[in-house]
């Protein structure tokens, strides 16, 4: 299936979304790296308050290049999202819906994503030029000493992702592995 989500990411919306559909998501997400994660637990930690709400968020686990002269973002493509286990299930306990990478995720963060409600979306690597222009606005929001991996409030219109991981834990990466390996089986060559 194909979708348009204006977020915030509720739980009603993330509960109708399936492994593999596409979707365009239009609003605000939030980009945090390794570097960021480990200050935000730092916060939480200290009993301080996050730079940006959880509830119902989605972070795009992203470092973009810098901007050229007049453009919003620079290259935004995802990062590889296991750096970002260690921290994800804390977060997603306090109500992040959402998650934005590339690459597969443990079974600790995938339990608690079917817990929150929340979904991971996969971004294509290597087409963050593409995905920059998706990007209306790009504002700084914390961490400005982490360069390219500070926390950014983006504001999106139509960017691209689909759901790798659903909220009750369907992962398309397994999905299309077992498909493959079915496909191999029922096409398999008879040797004479």
């Amino acid at each position: 299936m194909e979708y348009h989500i204006d977020l915030p990411l509720t739980m009603e919306k993330s509960a109708s979304l399936k492994a593999g559909d596409r979707v365009y998501l239009n609003g605000i997400i939030y980009t945090a790296r390794d570097a960021a994660h480990q200050r935000l637990a730092a916060l939480l930690d200290r009993g301080e308050p996050l730079p940006f709400p959880l509830e119902d968020s989605v972070i795009y686990y992203v470092g973009p290049t810098p901007a050229a002269p007049g453009a919003i973002i620079g290259s935004a493509g995802p990062t590889t999202s296991y750096r970002m286990d260690a921290y994800a299930p804390r977060l997603l306990s306090l109500g992040l819906r959402g998650m934005i990478g590339k690459g597969k995720r443990s079974k600790e963060v995938i339990d608690a994503m079917q817990k929150a409600g929340a979904v991971y979306f996969g971004a294509i690597g290597g087409a963050g030029a593409l995905l920059a222009q998706c990007v209306l606005e790009a504002e700084l929001t914390a961490f400005e000493d982490l360069g390219a991996e500070a926390i950014r409030r983006l504001r999106v219109k139509d960017f691209p992702v689909v759901v790798v991981i659903d909220s009750k834990g369907n992962n398309l990466y397994e999905q299309g592995r077992r498909s493959y390996l079915n496909q191999l089986l029922v096409n398999k060559p008879v040797l004479g």
